[in-house]
Order: structure tokens, then C-alpha cells, then sequence
């Protein structure tokens, strides 16, 4: 079983396609699927949503529950950890994977919340992480911690934000790292094309 964040057997994350077709459904039965109408309600004649589409269609749809509804830079970074034709939209069948994701980030951030405050801590990020198959240093949790929470608690969007950044970075690093030691070695160039990508 895959777990949020981690491939599975057989290294895939989720399966998924490469995004709709425009207009109108893409094979029988697309419209029939509950998660159609969300994301009809939103995409555009090209039959894709940008990071302000999918904000409406996230909101739209509720799958925030009672946290506050996804900031639209949140938003692109989902975007772009599955935007594999680099185009800044997704397809419908890249936003069914999203969903997916999304509902198995959201289980996990409920199940690591204890005290059920709406944001999880320094411990509860470390134990979720540990969860999702990430080894990260002391430090590197104490980062991921400064970078994505106020006042030490970390929202449902920013974990979400979170999760996004090390997954996609973690995807990156594993391409380059073929005989998968724990090493790599970028060239600038590179390097900054698989930060600033994200």
C-alpha cells in the first residue's frame, strides 16, 4: 500500500493520466463521475484549470472541510507537482490524482492533529513525515517547521503546501539519483530549474 507522499509498488505514486480532453468528455462515463462537475464548473473551454480554477473548484467542493479554503500559491504548487506537459494547468485526470492526494494528505494531517486544534506541531509534523517514509535530520524538521508554520502550529494549507514541496523535491532528487545512495550531483542550472519549478 502506498502511503501520502511515498511510490507505490512498482515506483508509481498514483496512477493517473496526462490530463483531459477539451470540451467535453474525455471517455464514457467521465461525466458520470462525481468528481466531473467540480472541475466542468470551473475549466475552460480548453478543458483545463490554473491555480485560480482550481482555488474555486477546491472551495467549490469542500474537500477542505472545516480548515480555511487553499490559498491560491498553495494552489500552483499543487499544480505543478503534476503538470507533467509544463503547461500550468491540469487536465481533469490530473485533478482526479490530485483529489486522491489530496484526500490521503488530508486523513494523515487529521490522523498526526492529537489535539485535534486544526494545526499539527513541531512532534506531530516529525511523526507524519516519519509516516510518510521520509528520514529528515532534527534540523531538517526544524526547517520544514520555521518555513511552514506560525507560531510553531502549521495549518491544514500550509501542510498541504508542505507536502506538495517534498514530494515534488523528493521526486527530483530520486531521477537523479540512479544508483539511489542518498547522493546527487546538480548543475547549478539544473539545480535551479528543479527549485524553481515548484
Amino acid at each position: 500500500m502506498a502511503f501520502p507522499g511515498q511510490p507505490a509498488p512498482g515506483g508509481c505514486f498514483y496512477q493517473g493520466g496526462y490530463g483531459g480532453a477539451p470540451g467535453g468528455p474525455a471517455f464514457p462515463g467521465q461525466a458520470q463521475d462525481p468528481l466531473y462537475g467540480y472541475f466542468a464548473a470551473v475549466a475552460g473551454q480548453d478543458g483545463q484549470i490554473d491555480a485560480d480554477e482550481l482555488q474555486r473548484c477546491l472551495t467549490q467542493s469542500g474537500i477542505a472541510g472545516a480548515y480555511k479554503p487553499f490559498n491560491v500559491e498553495t494552489c500552483r504548487l499543487m499544480i505543478s507537482m503534476l503538470d507533467r506537459d509544463m503547461s500550468g494547468t491540469l487536465g481533469f485526470n490530473e485533478f482526479k490524482e490530485l483529489w486522491a492526494v489530496i484526500n490521503g494528505w488530508k486523513q494523515h494531517f487529521v490522523s498526526f492533529d492529537n489535539d485535534r486544534s486544526g494545526t499539527v506541531d513541531r512532534q506531530e509534523l516529525e511523526k507524519a513525515l516519519m509516516n510518510m517514509g521520509f528520514r529528515l535530520s532534527p534540523q531538517a524538521v526544524t526547517a520544514i517547521t520555521k518555513r511552514y508554520s506560525t507560531h510553531g502550529k502549521i495549518t491544514f494549507d500550509d501542510y498541504i503546501a508542505c507536502c506538495v514541496k517534498l514530494r515534488a523535491l523528493t521526486e527530483c532528487f530520486r531521477r537523479r539519483d540512479t544508483s539511489q545512495q542518498g547522493f546527487v550531483n546538480f548543475q547549478y542550472d539544473d539545480f535551479i530549474q528543479c527549485v524553481m519549478s515548484i
